[in-house]
């Protein structure tokens, strides 16, 4: 068995953007991924972890094998500190309690702008997608983490529409739109990890993932990628990060 075949593609997602959280943190997180891997840090190395859901829930503590499918289930709220309206959560966000949102979408382009809102021209969408929810809220206030499928059709050069802003145009674009705080801080795939560069604020790998080489990551792009100087390569899943994992998911209702 090589090293990619102990885990699935979902699940090192979910690992992977685990270690980017840090003790004392308050985390944003939405169902699927987003939650697997607050929970999982939780679990792990941050028992100070706050995690937030925008159906209201302030410090869920979800139990293994009980993953809520909805961020309104009512098992999110078992052990929680409180239960706000939702109004209130965003209220939150507003006055910059929340340090780490999680965000997905359909297409992700090199400035870090997600679109979950159409795919095609906005006069006749090819396909419609689910919209922004609290997306915009959440990436126009806190540090973002994306976890998505890495794809050609998914990377691309400039989304068909921003539902929820990265770095707008890059460079100064974002601060000058009127969004001084927060911003993309990493993009987690199944090939690789991304940061976005200091100055032109484009996105840039700083890691690929194990068995995965520049030219594969780059061959899924739909844009010309920077590579961090000192590109370095993952540490592969670790025994204790799967078990705890898998126990937390034991059905693979999030990580099949």
């Amino acid at each position: 068995m090589t090293e990619a075949q102990r885990y699935t593609a979902t699940e090192i997602l979910a690992i992977l953007s685990a270690r980017q959280l840090r003790d004392g943190q308050v985390v944003f997180a939405g169902v699927g991924i987003p939650l697997l891997a607050a929970t999982l840090a939780q679990r792990l190395r941050c028992p100070g972890l706050t995690i937030l859901f925008e159906g209201g829930v302030i410090g869920a503590f979800v139990e293994p094998g009980k993953l809520p499918p909805s961020t309104n289930d009512q098992r999110c709220t078992k052990r929680a500190n409180m239960v706000l309206g939702s109004a209130d959560v965003l209220l939150l966000l507003q006055r910059g309690y929340v340090d780490v949102g999680f965000m997905g979408g359909a297409q992700i382009d090199q400035y870090g702008n997600l679109n979950s809102s159409f795919i095609g021209d906005p006069a006749a969408p090819k396909t419609r997608l689910p919209g922004t929810g609290g997306g915009n809220d959440i990436s126009s206030l806190t540090n973002m983490i994306v976890a998505m499928k890495h794809e050609k059709r998914r990377f691309v050069e400039h989304v068909d529409f921003i539902t929820s802003p990265g770095f707008i145009r890059g460079d100064e674009s974002r601060g000058e739109s009127g969004l001084p705080m927060g911003g993309m801080f990493r993009v987690i795939t199944e090939l690789a990890v991304f940061g976005f560069s200091e100055r032109s604020r484009r996105m840039k790998v700083l890691a690929l993932n194990p068995g995965v080489s520049r030219e594969e990551v780059q061959d899924n792009t739909g844009f010309s990628l920077d590579f961090d100087e000192t590109t370095a390569m993952t540490e592969p899943p670790t025994d204790s990060e799967l078990q705890t994992l898998r126990l937390l998911d034991p059905e693979r209702l999030f990580t099949a």
